[in-house]
């Protein structure tokens, strides 16, 4: 017997993965930044693999960096509210 697990199909999972919130936008402790994603990696006051979760309130921000291998990698970043 094969199949998929709980009925979830490709088609209205792919909706719900990806990252949930823009540059500039503020955000609460905790909340969730990104979903199932290894393009961003965890920067300042962020954690978690391959969910991105803040550590703190404030504004989010983007940086990227570019590898040895001339890879380009995205940070996510959240900048504390004073």
């Amino acid at each position: 017997m094969g199949g998929r697990v709980g009925g979830k199909t490709s088609k209205f999972y792919r909706e719900t993965r990806g990252i949930k919130v823009s540059g500039g936008q503020f955000v609460k402790a905790g909340s969730v930044l990104t979903r199932e994603g290894n393009q961003w990696k965890p920067g300042k006051n962020v954690t978690g693999r391959m969910h991105l979760n803040a550590l703190c309130d404030g504004d989010v921000y983007f940086t990227r960096k570019r590898t040895n291998a001339n890879k380009v990698i995205t940070y996510v970043n959240v900048q504390p509210k004073n």
